[in-house]
């Protein structure tokens, strides 16, 4: 069984499971071992397990190289609780799997995870203001209205569809819109760029978008220092001063120019360990329990490089504040730890990077609910957040300028005519309605030949037109669009009754009057004698 790449979509922690379990039990050599001078078939060491589910796990594209022999053991752990695996006495149930030589064996079939249904989530409906009605004291009965129509030597010039005569049209003064209405079209058009990324239908099976805060983005996106660092309202939201020191102290190692202490050998490691106990006491991780399933999404798309970019900045840039800034300030020092050659080795056995994605995953990312992946999916997220957090963490800047080119086109005065949208021209992002190919194609055909319809007929019934032009123009656009032609005019008899002279018969031809005057016979030399 080949492993395969599980894109973004809901469900994605309970589909990796399934998958490494069906590749686990299709991978793992079975034997004949002994074990107190009795034989066991078809099973294996702890250690072998290890051997080979680490293996596994470093090449799959879905976990990959930065999985770790003691994160091997703790998913082994997890299967042996979940009755993937038991004991040759077939025990399970306890997390007491060891890196040893004890023997393991697969149980007849391993239990698969079944796809959990959640409540769907309610579509939280977006109100943008109403630009229909003008301001108070303003009258637009006094604004000159002038009908348009389109000249038909122009349209048979052109040979494109005409839109005939354009309908009355007047000013509408907008309203100005409130911070209300800005913060909700900033998040309605987050939440749309970021279901496009994923490439999902729809974000209810991986986000309850009404706990998505709309003040909260607006506020990311301009309440930021010249570095990009979130800037709280709430200072008292900020982290204490001795950690940020402490976390200063390590990301600029050796310089520390804050601490006035001297330092001592393994100071550095103290310092780490400040750093690690005061985030890992948090009730809830920095990208918070509601994110959880959106972020294990993204993985998805960690093969597509700029695509996975796009919707970490968009996720983020939904967290509450005070979370965004602490995930700035964290990440950011962990990948200066993780690159900093200057400063000693945090750990006697374990590598500086690996040690710190070890100690801050879980404060990273984690579900509310016991999730069996949860540490290997976050340690793959917080390795990539560390490899490109200046791109991550800061404000996507396409999304922003298309959301204030879209508040100041809400703004300006606009043209509205009669039985149109005003904003027809650019309307707000919505969450789409799927339609089936034959209702596409119907709309498609029914929205371009009413058009073209109404224009035939136009030509059809002007007198203003001589004969011998309007022939003109109809066999053009029998030409160009033979189809809405023969709607129109199906038979040659409903085509005669427009063209009247075009069916008037000319006067019968004499049959003397084609032949040449009589003429006396002579006869030709083969006549002669």
């Amino acid at each position: 069984m080949e492993p395969r790449l599980v894109g973004p979509g809901p469900y994605r922690a309970t589909r990796l499971w399934n998958e490494i379990i069906e590749l686990f039990r299709a991978g793992m050599p079975l034997r004949k071992h002994r074990s107190r001078f009795k034989s066991y078939e078809r099973c294996f060491k702890a250690s072998e397990a290890v051997d080979c589910l680490h293996a596994l796990l470093g090449t799959n594209q879905n976990f990959g190289p930065e999985v770790t022999r003691s994160q091997t053991v703790k998913l082994l752990r997890k299967f042996l609780k979940n009755h993937i695996i038991e004991d040759i006495k077939g025990r399970w149930g306890k997390e007491d799997f060891q890196d040893n030589g004890r023997l393991y064996r697969f149980p007849p079939s391993s239990p698969l995870k079944p796809y959990p249904k959640k409540p769907s989530c309610g579509k939280e409906v977006i109100k943008f203001p109403d630009w229909n009605e003008p301001k108070a004291g303003t009258s637009q009965d006094h604004i000159p209205v002038k009908l348009v129509a389109m000249n038909y030597e122009s349209w048979f010039k052109r040979h494109s569809i005409a839109i005939g005569e354009v309908p009355a049209c007047k000013l509408v003064f907008c309203k100005e819109l409130t911070q209300t209405s800005i913060e909700e079209i900033w998040k309605s058009m987050s939440l749309s760029r970021l279901q496009k990324v994923l490439g999902l239908d729809s974000l209810d099976e991986v986000l309850d978008t009404k706990l998505v805060i709309s003040k909260h983005i607006v506020q990311n996106a301009y309440n930021v220092n010249k570095q990009g660092i979130v800037t709280l309202e709430d200072k008292s939201k900020d982290l204490p001063y001795w950690v940020l020191s402490a976390m200063k102290c390590l990301a600029n190692w050796p310089s520390c120019s804050e601490l006035k202490q001297p330092t001592y050998s393994g100071f550095e490691r103290d310092v780490f360990k400040t750093i690690v106990d005061y985030f890992g006491q948090m009730k809830e991780p920095l990208l918070t329990f509601n994110f959880f399933d959106v972020f294990v999404s993204v993985l998805g798309l960690l093969q597509k490089h700029s695509k996975a970019i796009e919707a970490l900045q968009i996720s983020c840039l939904m967290l509450p504040p005070e979370n965004r800034k602490r995930l700035q300030l964290l990440v950011r020092m962990m990948s200066r730890i993780s690159f900093n050659k200057d400063l000693p080795p945090l750990s006697e056995s374990v590598r500086t990077r690996t040690l710190v994605v070890q100690a801050f995953s879980r404060c990273i990312l984690c579900s509310k609910d016991e999730v069996d992946l949860d540490e290997l999916l976050a340690a793959k997220l917080v390795v990539f957040l560390m490899d490109n957090y200046q791109e991550i963490l800061s404000v996507p800047s396409a999304l922003k300028s298309s959301i204030e080119e879209h508040v100041a086109h809400l703004q300006r005065v606009q043209i509205k005519y009669a039985g149109a949208n005003t904003d027809a021209t650019f309307t707000p992002p919505s969450f789409c309605h799927q339609i089936t190919a034959e209702e596409f194609e119907y709309q498609r055909a029914t929205g371009s030949q009413e058009p073209l319809a109404a224009l035939l007929e136009e030509i059809a019934m002007n007198k203003e037109i001589s004969v011998r032009d309007k022939e003109k123009q109809l066999k053009q656009f029998q030409k160009s669009y033979p189809e809405v032609y023969r709607v129109r005019f199906p038979t040659p008899e409903t085509e005669a009754v427009l063209l009247p002279e075009k069916n008037k018969q000319k006067p019968p031809v004499l049959m003397w009057a084609l032949k040449k005057p009589f003429q006396p016979f002579h006869r030709t030399k083969s006549f002669q004698m």
